[in-house]
């Protein structure tokens, strides 16, 4: 018998990288992360995801909280 071979799925490997990268747009741009939200554009943080993504203009949490700390 021959050695059994281990091989990577490709599929597996970008839902992580996606989560990688949506977990970092919720941090940097003050979302709530949430693993079960990935893919489900009727929510509203990976609705705004996408659009970063898509080169759209998008809602930066922090930004709208900092203008509003300065009122």
């Amino acid at each position: 018998m021959g050695k059994p071979q281990h091989k990577p799925n490709p599929r597996l490997n970008q839902i992580f990288n996606d989560l990688e990268a949506y977990q970092e747009f919720c941090q940097d741009y003050g979302y709530r992360f949430n693993e079960g939200d990935l893919y489900n554009m009727r929510v509203y943080s990976y609705q705004q995801y996408n659009k970063m993504i898509n080169g759209k203009n998008f809602k930066d949490q922090w930004a709208d909280d900092e203008r509003r700390m300065m009122r």
